[in-house]
């Protein structure tokens, strides 16, 4: 499945996330591509909009593989071969810088509020694609321990593999397309430009 662009997937996972209309779902947004979306899907069903930030961790050399990810609470989920890749005190300065760029990012993205609170709701957490899935995983961690009614991860699509690694973080995963051959999330879009910090903190702030 291609999706034409990220309106697109979010229109098309709106669809499948119908049966959480009327119940007034937190939809969360793991920045920066899926903020977008999340808005789309928020609209679609009645719900609200916000980010939950998480960061990936970077392999050494190669800062587009995930060797896992981490929350605004100091918490890092590590993948099978993060130890194998990079060493104790290359993990514990990428923690400190990833997460030095999440404090940033809250105050810029929601500068006069706090985040909204999870506690109690049908949360829907929403990115773009997954790859690795550390992010997600990481995203749904933070998501737990505060105790939401129910915890969905959504996305248009990941490899199976991927799928089966995130599923025990979560109540229910919605996913549009899981192939079998499967190099990059952009690989799926007709279109995938980069989300600015500027858009996000606009979509917030029309959000709110």
């Amino acid at each position: 499945m291609i999706f034409r662009n990220r309106d697109d997937a979010a229109h098309k996972l709106a669809e499948r996330l119908e049966p959480y209309r009327g119940q007034h779902p937190l939809v969360l947004a793991i920045p920066r591509g899926a903020v977008p979306m999340a808005r789309i899907i928020a609209d679609a069903l009645g719900g609200e909009v916000d980010v939950v930030l998480v960061r990936k961790l970077r392999a050494p050399g190669n800062p587009e593989l995930a060797i896992g990810a981490m929350d605004e609470t100091g918490w890092a989920y590590l993948g099978e071969y993060a130890r194998q890749m990079a060493s104790e005190g290359y993990i514990e300065a990428e923690k400190k810088t990833q997460l030095e760029v999440m404090r940033e990012r809250r105050a810029s993205y929601t500068p006069i509020r706090p985040p909204l609170d999870p506690a109690g709701r049908v949360v829907i957490v929403v990115d773009d694609g997954l790859a690795t899935g550390s992010t997600m995983i990481a995203a749904l961690h933070a998501l737990r321990a505060k105790n939401p009614k129910k915890l969905i991860c959504a996305v248009p699509v990941a490899p199976p593999d991927t799928l089966d690694k995130v599923a025990p973080y979560a109540d229910e995963v919605v996913c549009l397309s899981a192939p079998e051959m499967f190099y990059a999330v952009g690989q799926f879009y007709a279109s995938f430009p980069q989300v600015s910090d500027e858009e996000v903190v606009a979509l917030l702030a029309t959000a709110t």
